[in-house]
């Protein structure tokens, strides 16, 4: 019996790397039993039943798990937004910091193209940096024309498993190619050297790149809050924990309620005042959802 980890799913097979060699696996029948799936990153116990054949006899404990896409123990998220075309969204990148904190993975803010800034714009995107950073956020501003900044990426890369998110257009593709040039993915489509027709099934990889593994798909497809109950919101806007304790009341929303600390330091600037907008909004839209049962 050996240990490794699923780097892809395909066609009822799972193909697991192991001590740097890969084996195409077969999941045994107690999974359907348990109507447990395996998925790419799942860690597992295996026996191998030839020189590069197998089958998976156990999945290891779950570190998280994301349903689209359908990865298991990411590690961090480098979540890519571009300076400009199209331009930098502070609301968008806050969502996915949510979705990323609910996860329990790390974020990683990468601001792509910034080769392509001008005066004004410049210092717009040389606040929302400090401003993130303020909050604890790591923030790595890179340019594939000036190669600036991925240097840094590449270290933050090793080792980990990572799933790169982001909006299209943003440079996800430009990004990994100039990492690792051999990919050659083609821009616009992080997927496309995978040989995906129209009617292929899509799948999700891990890719070698950079010492680490990066999920080969489009990111998070799902940016709803569904899964994130209205009370558990406020622990995923990292800046708000040191002010919450100073509220008046347990469980403050920092929405209306008197004494609310978290209100008072956006009013003073302390917290950037354009989160705490944010954070307002995503709490309306929540409470408009429809009930579970």
């Amino acid at each position: 019996m050996a240990e490794g980890q699923i780097i892809k799913a395909l066609s009822g097979f799972y193909y697991v790397l192991s001590e740097g060699k890969v084996f195409q696996c077969r999941g045994r029948g107690v999974f359907r039993k348990q109507k447990v799936t395996p998925l790419v990153g799942d860690r597992v116990v295996f026996t191998a039943t030839g020189e590069a054949e197998g089958y998976i006899l156990e999945i290891c404990e779950r570190q998280n798990e994301l349903v689209r896409p359908p990865v298991a123990n990411v590690e961090q998220a480098i979540l890519v937004f571009s300076a400009v075309s199209p331009d930098f969204s502070a609301k968008l990148l806050d969502r996915f910091l949510v979705l990323v904190e609910s996860k329990n993975i790390t974020p990683v803010i990468v601001i792509s193209k910034i080769d392509l800034l001008d005066g004004g714009m410049k210092e717009t995107i040389a606040q929302y940096v400090r401003d993130y950073r303020r909050i604890g956020y790591e923030v790595i501003e890179t340019s594939t024309v000036t190669k600036e900044g991925l240097d840094e990426l590449m270290s933050h890369l090793c080792g980990r498993v990572s799933v790169v998110a982001g909006q299209s257009g943003v440079g996800k593709s430009s990004l990994l190619n100039a990492l690792r040039p051999d990919l050659q993915l083609k821009t616009g489509d992080i997927s496309t050297h995978l040989g995906r027709g129209k009617h292929t099934t899509r799948h999700v990889e891990l890719l070698a790149i950079a010492g680490g593994l990066v999920a080969d798909t489009p990111g998070f497809s799902a940016l709803e809050f569904d899964h994130i109950e209205l009370d558990e919101l406020p622990y995923y806007f990292p800046e708000f924990r040191a002010y919450g304790e100073g509220c008046k009341f347990r469980g403050c929303l920092h929405v209306a309620e008197p004494k609310c600390a978290v209100r008072e330091a956006a009013e003073a600037g302390d917290i950037a005042p354009y989160r705490y907008g944010h954070y307002l909004s995503f709490v309306a839209e929540m409470k408009e959802r429809k009930p579970r049962y």
